[in-house]
This record gives C-alpha cells, structure tokens and sequence, in this order.
C-alpha cells in the first residue's frame, strides 16, 4: 500500500468514527475539514471505501432520502444513497492505526493527518509524534541551511530569497511545535469547535509542505450521491 493511500485510509476510518456518512458528505468533509486531501477524487475515495468494506472494517447501508428525493428517484432512475458505518473491527484498526509513532508519522502530509485527529489520540502518543515532527523539522533545517552555505555564493537574489522563505516557513513550524509540546507537557488540551468538529489547522507551510498543492481542483464540488 502506498503511504497517499494509507494517509486516505486512515482519514475515512477517523472521519467515519464520528458519525455514519456518504460518499459526498465524506469527500466534503476530506476537502474542507482536513484541507491536505484536496487532491482525493471520487476516483481514488470510492475504491479506497471499497477495500475498506472488504476488509470487514466499514459496512454499507442505504441512507435516508429526504421526500424530495424520494420523489424524485423513480423519474430519474436514480439509486439511493449508501452510507458507510465503522464496524467494531473497523473502529479497533483505526485505534491502532492511532497508536502508531514510527518515522512516516512525522512526514509532512502524514503528521498532517495525523494532527487533525489528535482530539481522538492519548496524550503520550501526541507528544511522541510532535517530538518527532520537531526532530524531523530540526534536520531538515540544519541541511537546508548547510546547502544555502555552500550555494550562496553561485545563487541570485531572488533564488536566495525563496531559499531564506523555506527556511523561515520551517522555523516557524518548529515553533509552532514547541508551544505545542509545552502545551502538552503542561497537561494543557486544545480546544476544538463547539460543534464537536475537528478544527482544521495549517500544520505545514513553504518548504515543509505547504498547501493547497498544484493541481488542486479550485471547482467547487458537484454531490455525486449516486456513485458507490
């Protein structure tokens, strides 16, 4: 399995523990709530969702229309919605998958995903993951600085400018992460959204993965309630 698809994996198991949804609702919920997976298509969800049921850990249920729907489905021939439920397997994978702080948790569009449930992880495995982040963070500016040392000399100005704002886009996580950590050390939690949401922060920007990538689809989305 590749690390983009385990990344979409874990985030439809994570967004699907909260509550029951249908493919629409959960590739809204995939594109705004956690901003990383823009690039996720029907394409790549439907499938995804697919290996997950046969896998025993979503099942599938038809949804409730509302009466226009109702109505209008026999007229356009369309079929009704299904909803993917977590499974007690499904929901102890998930937990699992949480408990997990290896090297690829620290990786820019991981750790993303990886913080945006953090609401749902236990305090020491947070502050293994974020430690981590911050290790990764701190090589890759010292490499980053080392490389500007040895190139500075045959570079413009405009290229050393775009290398000095990967470094300060670094820097800045790495600070962001030390408040965090403290934060963490002091027992302190980080208050989510009264509606019970995961809050969706920016955790990676210039050179350590900022957001929105190129390629991302700026269309806004069109329901698809029909695909399965």
């Amino acid at each position: 399995m590749s690390r983009r698809s385990g990344i979409l994996e874990f985030a439809v198991l994570g967004l699907l523990r909260e509550s029951p949804m249908h493919g629409y609702e959960l590739r809204k919920r995939l594109n705004t709530s956690l901003g990383v997976f823009r690039a996720f298509s029907y394409g790549t969800l439907y499938p995804c969702l697919k290996t997950l049921v046969a896998n025993g850990w979503l099942i599938e249920e038809s949804g409730s229309a509302t009466p226009e729907e109702a109505l209008a489905a026999p007229l356009a021939g369309r079929r009704a919605k299904i909803v993917y439920r977590l499974t007690a397997e499904g929901k102890e994978h998930f937990e699992q998958l949480l408990s997990q702080t290896g090297p690829d948790a620290y990786e820019d569009e991981t750790f993303a995903a990886r913080f945006a449930f953090f609401g749902q992880t236990s305090r020491d495995v947070r502050m293994r993951v974020l430690e981590g982040r911050r290790s990764r963070l701190e090589e890759r500016l010292e490499k980053m600085s080392a490389s500007l040392a040895r190139t500075r000399e045959r570079l413009d100005d405009y290229t050393l400018e775009l290398q000095r704002h990967g470094m300060e886009s670094v820097e800045r996580e790495v600070r962001w992460l030390n408040e965090l950590i403290e934060s963490e050390r002091a027992g302190r939690d980080l208050k989510g959204p009264a509606s019970g949401e995961p809050a969706s922060r920016d955790t990676t920007s210039g050179a350590s993965g900022g957001l929105p990538r190129p390629g991302d689809d700026p269309r806004p989305d069109t329901p698809d309630d029909t695909a399965t």
